[in-house]
């Protein structure tokens, strides 16, 4: 336990990837609402939209007006996703709102099944533009790099991911940005389709840690898809990683795992609620962050699978909660 980092970082995922798999149109000026209210609870970074084809993710369509809208909030950071280099083009135009954080790194899926459906690119053909951007980075003064791998643990469409398929994933892009000139010192993990059990979390961070002893930044990104989101994040504290994607409410899944009815990623507010009670800052005011999961499940129009903004954390004796409890005689038989 003595791993267990004293601050956690939280980037907030979910006006992007939270309402990316939303069935019905969210409005532009409901999405700048939440990033504004969000940029309020003391969250340091949020992703805020995606730079993809309306073809294929709809929801998105509007990034470029989301970006002319929502204001920025000094110290906190705000990023987007892009897929390729023509949504890289298109992010580029905003660089004066956002934090550009795609030169010098890499995502590549774990499976070719699951890549082709979300990037309609196998594995090896993301691999093979690597080079050209490291190229791009380091013109641009990138000295960096960061990595990583999405569907890291399982794939609905291919099955677990054994970790020495994994591991090869990540030494594919290690080479390319080290052959390149840059230092590798980030590393990302996705568990994009909820198949992570903690003691996979343990033993493929001790894996790689025991192989790149001098990556030092690693981040997980979990989903809840099986309820083991919690559980995940508690085994990834254990082993020392302080940095962690989340979505408010529990927003969000990916739309192109086969599962959209489930849940989606792991809840901004219950992640604090648990730092709060383990002693571990974060940052966040949790009653502004249970205040933005309200505003968006009344924006998406249906109930979220967060615990926290629902039950509003611990009665205890001497807070206004526990004089509402009382008040309110909760738990009376009718």
């Amino acid at each position: 336990m003595s791993d267990i980092p004293k601050f956690v970082h939280i980037y907030e995922q979910g006006p992007r990837e939270g309402f990316q798999i939303e069935s019905a149109m969210i409005k532009t000026e409901d999405k700048v609402r939440f990033i504004d209210a969000l940029s309020e609870t003391g969250v340091k970074r949020i992703q805020i939209t995606s730079f993809v084809s309306p073809k294929w993710v709809p929801q998105m369509a509007d990034a470029d007006e989301v970006c002319a809208r929502f204001t920025p909030k000094p110290g906190v950071a705000y990023t987007a996703l892009a897929l390729n280099e023509k949504g890289r083009e298109r992010m580029r135009k905003w660089a004066h709102k956002l934090t550009i954080e795609d030169e010098a790194r890499s995502l590549i899926w774990a499976t070719d099944e699951f890549s082709l459906r979300n990037n309609n690119r196998t594995r090896q053909e993301l691999l093979s533009w690597i080079p050209e951007r490291a190229k791009k980075a380091k013109e641009a003064g990138a000295k960096e790099a960061t990595i990583g791998a999405g569907a890291a643990f399982g794939c609905n469409f291919h099955g677990e991911v054994p970790l020495e398929e994994l591991l090869w994933v990540l030494e594919q892009q290690y080479n390319i940005w080290t052959e390149a000139g840059l230092r590798v010192t980030g590393l990302s993990l996705a568990d994009t389709m909820g198949w992570a059990m903690p003691w996979q979390i343990k033993r493929t961070l001790g894996a790689i840690r025991e192989k790149w002893p001098e990556i030092t930044n690693i981040s997980l990104h979990l989903h809840d898809t099986r309820g083991m989101g919690i559980a995940n994040f508690m085994a990834g504290l254990e082993m020392g990683v302080s940095h962690f994607d989340a979505c408010c409410g529990g927003l969000g899944g990916c739309p192109y795992s086969g599962n959209g009815q489930a849940a989606g990623n792991v809840c901004t507010e219950d992640l604090v609620f648990l730092c709060q009670e383990m002693g571990i800052e974060t940052g966040i005011d949790l009653d502004a962050m249970i205040e933005c999961a309200k505003m968006a499940e009344q924006i998406v129009g249906h109930v979220l699978p967060g615990h926290l903004y629902k039950a509003l954390g611990l009665p205890r004796k001497g807070t206004k909660l526990h004089e509402l409890y009382n008040a309110q005689k909760l738990g009376a038989k009718a």
